[in-house]
């Protein structure tokens, strides 16, 4: 990963140049150390704007790999706050389009920046389990992307990766800008889109609730390898 030094002194250039050299830099990581398979690409080509895009999260490459996979659709990217604290991470936040939410709290003046992006015709891309997981495999998700699901009213469509957990690994003391790449087998399967399960009158609030978010998570785990589904090992129900 780019040092915090290098990183402070883009900061100070235009943000051309700084924008410029941080997107040679990405590109030079991918071609050296990621050698990506993409599977799926043709699930794209009846994509209509807005979609949401939902994906497992396992390390901080993951935004650079979905990028190179989705990149005609050039989605927004949900990224937590914390990130723009970081002097490395922070030149993420400024490659790629995004928009910021506080994880762990009601954020609701980020969840409406969401939803407004959506009426507006922008396709959303979100890491649901809110963070990177340190287990290697899926952990449960949080419950912003049900309420994000039912009030954006789009087409889903699932991204499920691996790999990148050796790409770059979780600095285990927790400090990003210490992280560092290593050349790996990096995959990426780009899903079917899918739809919010039909609400059954007979269902009360919170069996609903479980049933979407389980399909919701379900349907990224069901295009990973058995050993990445985590949390979500069974088939989603519909």
């Amino acid at each position: 990963m780019m040092s915090p030094k290098i990183a402070k002194i883009l900061e100070i250039l235009p943000d051309s140049i700084e924008n410029y050299i941080s997107k040679k830099f990405v590109d030079r990581t991918m071609k050296k150390y990621a050698n990506l398979t993409i599977e799926g690409k043709e699930n794209l080509n009846d994509i209509q704007k807005p979609t949401l895009f939902v994906c497992n999260h396992l390390s901080n490459a993951d935004v650079m790999i979905v990028n190179a996979a989705i990149k005609e659709i050039n989605p927004t990217f949900v990224a937590g706050a914390k990130l723009k604290s970081d002097p490395v991470t922070k030149l993420g936040t400024k490659i790629y389009k995004n928009t910021s939410i506080k994880p762990n709290s009601p954020d609701k003046e980020g969840l409406k920046r969401i939803i407004d992006l959506i009426k507006n015709g922008e396709s959303i891309m979100i890491f649901p389990e809110g963070t990177r997981s340190r287990e290697g495999k899926m952990i449960e998700g949080k419950r912003g992307i049900l309420l994000i699901a039912k009030l954006a009213k789009v087409p889903i469509v699932p991204l499920a990766l691996w790999g990148t957990e050796k790409m770059l690994p979780i600095n285990e003391e927790g400090v990003m800008n210490q992280e560092r790449f290593v050349k790996s087998d990096v995959h990426i399967r780009i899903g079917k889109q899918i739809k919010m399960p039909t609400k059954m009158r007979e269902e009360d609030k919170k069996d609903y609730d479980d049933r979407a978010m389980n399909y919701i998570m379900g349907s990224i785990a069901e295009l990973l390898p058995d050993e990445y589904k985590g949390f979500y090992g069974e088939e989603p129900k519909k």
